[in-house]
């Protein structure tokens, strides 16, 4: 009897580690622009959205629900342009542990003007990899991919390929949706243009540095500060090669808006002549963040 327990728990658990999910997602829908006493429509709307983001399997691996990876969207509505179609605005947040920390690194900061999509209470959101369903579902699916892309290139090099390949599949989808975002002429940063650029092997080199900076950067901060910092100061030639073979590059703003300020915290404690060269070099790469970048010749 003791044995039957014993396996019964045991194939309990393994079930339980196969279902695993590879996401876990704060999700926020915020309505501060729309006028209207029907909240429960929008509280609906983020408990959909919550549970079709963390309960779908994303990935083929096996992944512990403490590699989960994390991320937070922030839907903020503007318009509700019918009974079941809205315009809105998304932060899409991603976030990286590094190892043996409590800190986790920011990989994904983006904002994305134009989300216009559909949802009708009480019906479930459904997609599938070979079809547009919703544009909602589409755009969901969409930036997953590229977040678990980001997070599989922080720790194998070019680690996330097979991801940014399925949101492109999700781009060539969508080619027919009156949506905004998904066509190369929908402005100068849109989804069309993220995916070209992660796929694009003039940024390979890029892609790369997600993983020195990470792996061999921040992974050895624990046991090494010195060795973590120096690693991740050599990715900065790198950048600085691609910010002038490809200016106004959308995938380095991505970089830096995720890695500004922790570009400033971990520069600001290295040595004077160290700080003056990688502030000015930061500033020449990335001159939106010019002033956070000053910083770190007065940190002490």
């Amino acid at each position: 009897m003791k044995f039957k327990i014993s396996a019964i728990v045991l194939c309990c658990l393994f079930a339980f580690k196969l279902s695993a999910q590879d996401i876990n997602c704060k999700v926020q829908v915020l309505t501060p622009a729309i006028q209207s006493s029907d909240k429960q429509r929008y509280t609906e709307m983020e408990k959909a959205i919550f549970e079709f983001v963390n309960n779908t399997k994303w990935t083929n691996d096996i992944i512990q629900i403490n590699e989960r990876i994390e991320m937070n969207i922030v839907i903020n509505i503007k318009e509700q342009l019918g009974q079941d179609d809205y315009k809105a605005t998304a932060q899409i947040l991603c976030n990286r542990p590094v190892f043996n920390t409590s800190y986790n690194s920011t990989l994904f900061n983006f904002i994305d003007e134009e989300w216009t999509f559909r949802y009708i209470m009480n019906q479930p959101l459904e997609y599938n990899d070979n079809e547009t369903r919703s544009n909602l579902t589409s755009l969901l699916a969409y930036y997953i991919n590229i977040s678990i892309g980001l997070d599989y290139d922080s720790f194998s090099k070019m680690g996330g390929t097979p991801y940014y390949q399925k949101a492109r599949n999700i781009v060539n989808l969508c080619q027919g949706q009156s949506g905004r975002g998904w066509k190369t002429f929908d402005g100068t940063r849109n989804r069309f243009i993220l995916v070209d650029n992660l796929l694009d092997n003039s940024y390979k080199k890029l892609r790369e540095t997600y993983y020195t900076y990470h792996r061999l950067g921040l992974d050895v901060f624990s046991q090494n500060i010195d060795n973590g910092r120096a690693e991740i100061a050599d990715c900065i030639p790198i950048l600085q090669k691609v910010a002038k073979d490809k200016p106004n590059s959308m995938l380095l703003n991505v970089f830096f808006t995720a890695k500004a300020d922790e570009l400033v915290n971990i520069f600001g404690k290295a040595i004077p002549s160290e700080k003056a060269k990688i502030a000015q070099t930061l500033s020449e790469i990335d001159p939106t963040n010019n002033s956070k970048y000053q910083q770190i010749l007065k940190s002490n």
